[in-house]
């Protein structure tokens, strides 16, 4: 399975990007599908994650992003609006192929990685 994470781009503060992030490779079918972000020298971080339709999000996007997910396309999709320079970041997209028991913000719980795709908002 291979995800390939595309959308990113330059973009002002208070501008919108949306990313996409497309599964290819063997039948597959996620338990979950989310998103992360690393800017320079930090951790990558929590932004977002769907199970089913649940959509789950880090408070520092809650009300600005979106995640949505197309099944038949198996892909997933960040809206993003109102960004801000503190967005900036390469934006990575994941996947969860198996069942169990996870914690959707835990990088753990996936077992595929998109290469990421830089997101930069000037002020």
């Amino acid at each position: 399975v291979q995800l390939q994470a595309s959308g990113g781009g330059l973009v002002q503060t208070g501008g919108s990007l949306r990313l996409s992030c497309a599964a290819s490779g063997r039948a597959f079918s996620a338990s979950v599908m989310g998103w992360f972000r690393q800017a320079p020298g930090e951790e990558r971080f929590y932004v977002a994650a769907q199970v089913g339709s649940s959509t789950y999000y880090a408070d520092s996007v809650k009300g600005r992003f979106t995640i949505s997910r197309d099944n038949a396309k198996n892909t997933v999709y960040l809206q993003m609006n109102s960004l801000k320079p503190e967005d900036t970041a390469v934006y990575y997209c994941a996947a969860r192929g198996r069942g169990g028991v996870y914690s959707p913000p835990d990088r753990k719980t996936y077992d595929y990685w998109g290469q990421g795709t830089q997101v930069t908002v000037s002020s």
